[in-house]
């Protein structure tokens, strides 16, 4: 599929919690490749319904989607699997990889597989017990609670004390039935993004509040962002290679984002993956591509130029198999 043949949507909205955040990147996406000469249209995504999605898609017009959906059914690998299923190739990671980023405990699972550092945790479902606080407050506090699949720091709260623990649950609840209890890692935030598989210039998250949650990360002035970080070169090429390791063993493609704690100590703890992080020219992946010399509407255009090449590479290979399977017999 030739460039100059595309009708590009640029999905936005959604059902999840995100959705407000979503609308700022499928505009500011939108208003990119129309700069870049692209035929582009900004496609809403409402409800809840499978076939009603398919058939909003599909009435659109459009044969390519970048993916401007932030949590929920948009990152996690349920509208990667309906455009797989309506044959509209999109931008980023897969159906597998989607889905092991969006979920959170399955994600620290394949860390912990890999050697991968992140903090230690529990997880909680609406009808935890007495016996899973007792392992909770084993971590020791302050704790970090948080829905197990949601993005944007919705839901999340630090936890100083075994007094506040009940309210911070509750609210984690109202995002899921799933909480992930995190052990709290002191020392600064940073983030990675990843693009064709390289990482970026390392972020230093600078936060004016003690953590690095919703606020923090939209109310403006109320987080300083350094990049390229202010650490040793070292100490750089060691976060993005923890960075990178995380990105391929949940076999991420294409473009993601990996945050990450640097602990007083110098060690690296991965907080989580964002296969479809925010994406305005002032998120923090389109800043970290800005320093390495890659613009706004270059880096949405490099996106689109590699997720074509990785679906056609995708789809020669079933179409060889089809074939493969056509043309062998074992009479």
């Amino acid at each position: 599929m030739f460039t100059s043949r595309l009708k590009i949507g640029a999905l936005m909205g959604g059902d999840s919690a995100e959705r407000e955040i979503s609308f700022h990147s499928g505009e500011a996406i939108y208003d990119a490749l129309k700069e870049r000469g692209y035929s582009v249209k900004g496609v809403e995504i409402e409800g809840k319904d499978r076939e009603n999605i398919a058939l909003q898609i599909k009435r659109s017009g459009v044969n390519f989607a970048f993916i401007a959906l932030h949590g929920g059914f948009g990152e996690n690998g349920g509208m990667q699997s309906l455009l797989e299923e309506i044959d509209i190739p999109y931008t980023g990671s897969g159906v597998f990889a989607s889905r092991q980023a969006m979920n959170k405990v399955l994600a620290k699972e394949r860390f912990s597989q890999k050697g991968i550092l992140s903090p230690e945790y529990v997880v909680l479902t609406t009808h935890f017990s007495q016996a899973d606080i007792e392992k909770v407050k084993k971590l020791g506090f302050p704790l970090v609670v948080k829905p197990a699949e949601q993005g944007s720091s919705i839901g999340v709260s630090v936890v100083g004390d075994p007094k506040e623990l009940k309210e911070k649950l509750e609210i984690a609840f109202l995002y899921g039935d799933k909480v992930l209890v995190e052990r709290y890692i002191e020392g600064r935030e940073v983030s990675v993004g990843i693009l064709e598989d390289k990482p970026l210039p390392v972020i230093l998250l600078l936060p004016k509040t003690k953590f690095y949650d919703y606020q923090a990360k939209y109310k403006p002035g109320m987080t300083e962002y350094l990049v390229p970080a202010p650490l040793s070169a070292q100490t750089c090429a060691y976060i993005q290679e923890t960075a990178l390791s995380a990105y391929l063993t949940l076999r991420c493609q294409i473009f993601a984002r990996i945050d990450l704690i640097l602990s007083k100590e110098k060690r690296c703890f991965v907080l989580e993956a964002n296969t479809i992080p925010g994406f305005t020219p002032t998120s923090l992946l389109p800043k970290a591509a800005k320093v390495a010399g890659i613009d706004f509407s270059e880096l949405c255009e490099r996106i689109i130029k590699t997720s074509l090449r990785v679906y056609q590479r995708v789809h020669n290979q079933k179409t060889k198999k089809k074939v493969y399977h056509k043309e062998v017999s074992f009479s």
